[in-house]
C-alpha cells in the first residue's frame, strides 16, 4: 500500500503516507485554497436563496494557473462565443469554485484527522464520497503545479519527458517531483475506484 492508493470494502480507499507526505499534501491543498479563495458568505440576515442566485464574474481569471482552473467555455476568438463563455462564467464559475474549495478541505481535514504511528506513519482510510473529492482536488493541483511549471500535453505525454531529466540543481525540480507524485496517486485512486 505505501504509495499508491488500495480498494477497501465499501468503495474508499486507503493509502500509507508518511509525515513528510501529510505535510506536504496539506500545505499544497492550503495553497490551493489560498489561489481559490474565500467563498462569498452572505451578510448577516441577508436572505440565502438570493445567495444562491449571485452572478459570478464574466472575465477569465488574470493569473494562468486560475485560467487552467476556470477555463473558457467556448475557445474561439469569435466575439459571439466570447460572450456566451462571459455568460456561461457569469453563471457556473461561483458554483465550480465551491466545489474546488470544497475538494481541498476534505483532503486538509481527513489529513489533520490521521494519527501518525511511532514509525512516523499513517494510513489514509477514504469513503467513497471522500475519494472523489480527493480525486478532484488532486486534478486541481496537479492542473496548478503544471500550468506554473508550463508543461505542455507534449511533455505529458512523453515516457521520456524533459521533466525527468531535470537534474538536482534546478530549482523547479521540488515542484516536479510533486507533480509526478500527485499525478501517480490520482492514477491509483482511479484504479481502485473503476468496477
Amino acid at each position: 500500500m505505501a504509495g499508491h492508493f488500495e480498494a477497501t470494502p465499501g468503495g474508499g480507499a486507503a493509502v500509507a503516507l508518511d509525515e513528510v507526505e501529510i505535510a506536504i499534501l496539506r500545505s499544497l491543498a492550503v495553497q490551493l485554497l489560498e489561489l481559490i479563495g474565500p467563498g462569498d458568505e452572505p451578510a448577516e440576515g441577508a436572505d440565502p436563496l438570493a445567495a444562491l442566485f449571485a452572478e459570478g464574474p464574466s472575465e477569465p481569471p488574470a493569473d494562468p494557473a486560475l485560467a487552467r482552473l476556470f477555463p473558457e467555455a467556448y475557445g474561439d476568438d469569435d466575439s459571439e462565443l466570447r460572450a456566451a463563455s462571459a455568460e456561461f462564467r457569469r453563471f457556473t464559475e461561483n458554483d465550480l469554485r465551491a466545489r474546488k474549495r470544497d475538494d481541498a478541505l476534505v483532503v486538509v481535514r481527513t489529513l489533520d484527522a490521521l494519527t501518525v504511528a511511532g514509525n512516523g506513519s499513517a494510513v489514509l482510510e477514504l469513503t467513497g464520497d471522500e475519494c472523489r473529492h480527493w480525486l478532484g482536488a488532486l486534478n486541481d493541483l496537479r492542473l496548478t503545479i503544471g500550468t506554473r511549471l508550463e508543461v505542455s500535453d507534449e511533455d505529458e505525454g512523453e515516457s521520456g519527458s524533459s521533466l525527468y531529466r531535470l537534474p538536482d540543481s534546478d530549482p523547479r525540480k521540488p515542484m516536479v517531483m510533486a507533480y509526478l507524485w500527485l499525478g501517480a496517486l490520482q492514477e491509483t485512486l482511479v484504479e481502485t475506484l473503476m468496477p
